[in-house]
């Protein structure tokens, strides 16, 4: 038996755009096999969502939190409905 499946919205505030941001989402979701988008809002923000296990999700954000020039001062989150999807891309 596998475990649970969850997608989850997400919104940073902080240096998030023009450091790579969406691109180390892109690697990190890939590696951990996790489906989804990122994409630059036009307020400063980077808005992404996730669809795997709390742990592959978890593995996500960690990287990002290390990640070379990038400074997540803020995050929302909330629990959306699953999506039919194969794959991550940056929008």
């Amino acid at each position: 038996m596998g475990a649970a499946i969850y997608r989850k919205n997400y919104i940073f505030q902080g240096r998030v755009q023009g450091v790579g941001f969406r691109y180390h989402a892109r690697s990190a979701a890939e590696y951990f096999g996790v489906t989804g988008w990122v994409r630059n809002c036009y307020d400063g923000t980077v808005e992404m969502e996730l669809q795997g296990t709390l742990e592959q999700m978890e593995q996500v954000l960690k990287v990002l939190q290390n990640a070379t020039f990038v400074h997540i001062e803020g995050m929302e989150t909330k629990e959306i409905p699953l999506e039919e999807e194969r794959g991550f891309r940056v929008r």
